[in-house]
Order: C-alpha cells, then structure tokens, then sequence
C-alpha cells in the first residue's frame, strides 16, 4: 500500500471513528488489520462464548481459528458438516452469546452501520442480545450517504457473497443485484443502526486497510 493511499484511509478512518463516536458507539481507528486483530481478541475473555457471524472479513482474518486455540466456545453456523437444525440452533444461541463477531456492510461517514442480511440471524445479533458486539471494518465500507451504502450492498456485497455462498441467483451472473424473488435471495432485511440502542454495547473498529466485501 503507497504512504498516500495509507494517509487517505488514516483519514477517512479518524473521521468515521469520530461520527461513530458522536453516535454513542465505542469506536476506534486501527492502521493495520494486525493491530485490530491483537486488539479483539484482548477484548474477549478466554471463557466467553463467542458468536460468528457470516462475515468474510472475520473469516479473513482467522478469528474463529485464533479464539479456537485458545479455549473459547465458538457459535459458529457455517462450518462444514452441520445439519440445518444445527445450523438453526447455532443462529439462536449467538443471539445470547458473550461477544458477537461480524462485520458491516457499509459505514457512512456520519456514523450509521447499514447492512443487508439473507436471515437476519446477523442483524439481529448486532442490535440486541449480546453481552458485547465487535464490529471489524476496513476503511472500503466507509461511505457518504444511505443511498451509497444502499449501492455498495446492491453492486459489491451481495454479487459478491452470492459467490462466496454459491447461491444460485441471478447476481451472481450480471455484478450487480436484480432483486430477485427465488428461495436462496440474500438481500431479505436490511437495518439502518443511527445510535448505538442504550442497552447494547456495541465496539466498531476500523481499519486503514481493505478487508471483506
């Protein structure tokens, strides 16, 4: 990465920290992905029950591995070989968890969390339930308006984890969502977080660095 694209992101990223904060979220601004890395897992006891949501930015940076190895309880719904009703049921208890781990989809530069999700198992877990939210960014999610962060699902996020996923619709084959109304649609629920809810102790952590979708 060029010292200007790294001063850029810097940028972008204090600014975001500050609106997020100004929004009543705990926020804080990371150079590197290691440094934010190092820093979720001081945040998560050694006896927590951690929830995973199906963030490819989680996935990228080994988490689920690194918590593993030290002994936490992962509740974690997309690895292989669960049947449906596991799957279900790891979906339920990450709603009660100790700490949810996930993503967002976009930040907008006044401090709001939008995301889109297939069953919502993720933006519910954000808003309510528990004990403590981790929410991992780069500074490519970060955004200038709702209607950006709208597009930025419709043409990046979702073709993209369509992909990921293999489901079979049409985004996946044209780039860019079509609002299709199949079975295997990701794009059923999308919330808009403006304020931290009081009673939800949410942590954003951005990060000057490209990461997930």
């Amino acid at each position: 990465m060029s010292e200007q694209i790294s001063a850029n992101n810097k940028e972008l990223g204090q600014k975001a920290v500050a609106a997020l904060e100004k929004n009543r979220f705990h926020a804080a601004f990371y150079d590197t992905a290691q440094e934010a890395v190092e820093q979720i897992i001081s945040m998560i006891p050694s006896d927590a029950t951690v929830g995973i949501a199906g963030s490819w930015t989680v996935q990228q940076l080994k988490l689920v591995e690194l918590l593993e190895e030290r002994g936490n309880t992962i509740f974690c719904h997309h690895k292989p070989g669960l049947t449906p009703e596991e799957v279900l049921e790891t979906r339920r208890k990450q709603l009660t968890c100790d700490v949810f781990l996930t993503s967002t989809n976009a930040i907008i530069a006044d401090g709001r969390l939008v995301n889109t999700d297939g069953t919502g198992n993720r933006v519910a877990a954000m808003i309510f339930g528990p004990k403590k939210v981790i929410v991992i960014a780069g500074t490519n999610k970060i955004v200038e308006s709702i209607e950006e962060a709208e597009e930025r699902i419709r043409i990046t996020a979702a073709p993209l984890n369509n992909k990921r996923l293999n489901r079979p619709n049409p985004c996946v084959n044209t780039g860019h969502c079509m609002d299709c109304q199949g079975p295997t649609r990701l794009c059923n629920v999308t919330t808009v977080l403006h304020k931290r809810p009081p009673v939800s102790d949410i942590h954003v952590l951005v990060v000057g660095e490209e990461l997930g979708y």
